[in-house]
């Protein structure tokens, strides 16, 4: 199966996504394919399309702690405090621990349910540290790393992502708030709908160029960025960076060995596994249902995915990397949570999470629910195929080169 028929499955057969461009390839070559459309007039997505990159933004802010690292500005065993004073309430706590999700950070409020932005800062100053008990992937980490950041190196955020990765890397088409003049290339990422239990939810009036991330929305109204989400980026621009790593030019292997390496993962005595997180990215799992790496990728690659329908996996030691954009947000169903007593066949949906749902309104809005785990089926395993790439073995076998 190509590509393009793959990704046919989710934007025009179930309407899962309203667009998905599919890349992968190695550090000197690529094969991609792109289909659907980027508003609700039907605007076709093009090479030039600017996609929301969600939490994908947090492979940008790991890269940045790394590379200040490996500059001898940021030492990883320090607390957050020596760099970030704003945290007062997490003194003793590592830059490490906060970039391996090692504790768990809370902020007393939601930072997104704050009336402005100095409320949602106060918020996230006031974050603190307990023991990591249950899910270990969160957004305050990133949140917190991008003012460390900035206190190691002695400039913005922003100015540290263009001097270590954008201008090296040649991804003049990367921005944390997009030029007035390319607000017509903005993927729609509007018109969200939830269920969860009794409530019925829709999130309405998220312009094109502002993220759809909702901590990051309301942060990021009066100039400022956000280290967890919030970035815009085109395909080709992803692909950039996705070879930069490859090509050892964003961070040392070294740093991307120690980034890979496991920090939060372990088998749960009722059974099952924790999370299996790395520096602010997802590490091989051993069950590939709750994986982000794909089955051809070996144990030191890294991945993350994005709200809005993104996923990105790169893995030095196979040479090769994968990335998805898309939008399964564009007025879709993206979280059910049936009320007691129900199941997703209730509300009109197949098991695996496809189908339509008759809204409030009497609309009936697709359904992007459980998109995740149909990537490997459907889109992993015929890349698997064109790259010529077997399941992952160990470390010492041969790797056929791409075709």
């Amino acid at each position: 199966m190509s590509l393009y028929d793959a990704i046919g499955y989710f934007t025009d057969e179930k309407r899962i996504m309203s667009c998905l461009s599919v890349t992968c390839g190695t550090a000197d070559a690529e094969y991609h394919a792109l289909r659907g459309v980027a508003d609700r007039a039907g605007t076709p997505i093009h090479e030039d399309s600017i996609y929301d990159l969600a939490s994908l933004t947090k492979l940008f802010t790991g890269l940045a702690v790394m590379r200040l690292w490996e500059e001898g500005k940021l030492d990883l065993t320090r607390p957050v405090t020596d760099y970030a004073p704003q945290f007062a309430r997490l003194t003793g706590v590592s830059v490490d621990q906060v970039l391996g999700f090692e504790v768990a950070l809370i902020t007393p409020q939601r930072v997104d349910a704050q009336a402005d932005v100095a409320g949602g800062i106060r918020q996230l100053f006031a974050m603190e540290a307990r023991p990591m008990t249950g899910r270990a992937y969160s957004d305050m980490h990133a949140m917190a790393l991008k003012y460390v950041i900035e206190g190691a190196a002695g400039e913005s955020y922003m100015e540290v992502l263009r001097r270590c990765i954008l201008k090296p890397l040649g991804m003049g088409n990367t921005f944390a708030h997009v030029p007035p003049e390319r607000l017509k290339d903005c993927i729609c990422y509007d018109g969200e709908h939830r269920i969860e239990g009794e409530k019925w939810i829709v999130r309405q009036g998220i312009a094109p160029g502002t993220p759809h991330d909702p901590k990051a929305h309301l942060l990021m109204q009066e100039g400022d960025v956000c280290g967890h989400a919030g970035l815009f980026a085109t395909r080709g621009d992803m692909v950039k960076l996705c070879q930069g790593v490859l090509k050892e030019r964003v961070v040392s292997r070294a740093s991307l060995r120690y980034m890979a390496r496991n920090r939060t993962g372990r088998p749960l005595p009722e059974g099952g596994w924790t999370q299996f997180l790395g520096c602010q990215c997802y590490v091989k799992h051993p069950e590939q249902y709750f994986s982000e790496i794909p089955l051809y990728m070996s144990s030191e690659a890294i991945g993350l995915s994005g709200f809005t329908g993104h996923h990105v996996a790169i893995d030095p030691q196979v040479g090769v990397f994968t990335l998805f954009l898309g939008n399964r947000v564009l007025d879709r169903l993206t979280v059910l949570v049936p009320e007691k007593g129900r199941c997703r066949e209730d509300y009109g949906l197949a098991a695996d999470g496809s189908g339509q749902v008759r809204w409030t309104d009497g609309c009936q809005l697709f359904s992007s629910v459980d998109y995740v785990h149909q990537k490997d089926a459907r889109l992993h395993a015929p890349i698997g195929e064109l790259l010529r790439l077997p399941h992952w073995r160990p470390a010492g076998n041969e790797w056929p080169s791409c075709p």
